[in-house]
């Protein structure tokens, strides 16, 4: 994913789910499409990597915490990510 939306969420009531979900919704009304994936600070994220709906939700040295980097990756980098959580 070369181009995302970079989304700050720090509400503690709510999960990573429920943020990841709020992200999707501002950029689906901001672009008119639906994101795939966010990148999440390790920190923020139980195992190699989760989903909240169709979106893949993998970790990031380099997003900060409480910060989401989603967008849509090209199909070469979905079937990446799917990889690398099943051999994780």
């Amino acid at each position: 994913m070369e181009i995302g939306l970079l989304w700050f969420d720090n509400n503690p009531k709510l999960g990573l789910h429920e943020k990841v979900v709020g992200a999707a919704a501002y950029y689906q009304r901001k672009y008119r499409q639906q994101p795939n994936l966010c990148f999440v600070h390790p920190s923020m994220i139980p195992d190699a990597g989760v989903q909240a709906g169709s979106i893949l939700i993998r970790s990031n040295l380099m997003i900060r915490p409480d910060h989401f980097w989603i967008g849509i990756a090209e199909e070469e980098e979905l079937a990446t990510c799917q990889a690398h959580k099943k051999s994780g």
